[in-house]
């Protein structure tokens, strides 16, 4: 996860966004709310789909958005990533599924959120394809420059 913040996004590792990347087993593990889905070819680690109870932080991204993901209600998915040379082979849609499932089987859970950076090369369509825009931050430059970032809710 951390080789996607260094070489897909160029802004490296930032604590106050990324601090599930250092502590796996305390966020993924320790939780059966928490889900952590992971494609290994070859030894290594090719693709990745986490799960999180809770939606966006505010700050950084708008106080409404916030306020819309209760945090006990509302599951997010977290660093969909496949390795480029691994991409266009149906492991995101796979991997999304199964969270999806996860989600549904998990008690409390009311809606699907995620946010991405649509910059990314295929990201912007593989998720108007799974899921419905609820907000497109780019005008808004939440992130600052360079950063893309649209808001999604997948319908359960």
């Amino acid at each position: 996860m951390l080789d996607t913040f260094y070489n897909e996004f160029g802004y490296g590792y930032v604590p106050r966004w990324h601090p599930d990347t250092v502590d796996i087993e305390g966020t993924y593990l320790g939780d059966p709310r928490h889900l952590l889905l992971v494609a290994v070819h070859e030894g290594e680690v090719v693709a990745t789909t986490g799960v999180r109870a809770g939606g966006p932080a505010h700050p950084p991204h708008p106080r409404w958005l916030a306020e819309r993901y209760d945090g006990d209600t509302t599951a997010q998915l977290v660093r969909v990533y496949v390795r480029p040379e691994h991409r266009r082979r149906g492991l995101a849609r796979t991997l999304v599924e199964a969270a999806c499932d996860f989600i549904a089987d998990t008690p409390g859970y009311e809606r699907v959120y995620l946010h991405t950076n649509v910059d990314i090369e295929g990201a912007e369509y593989f998720w108007r394809s799974l899921a419905k825009e609820v907000f497109d931050a780019r005008a808004t430059g939440e992130h600052g420059p360079g950063v893309a970032t649209v808001h999604f809710e997948i319908p359960m």
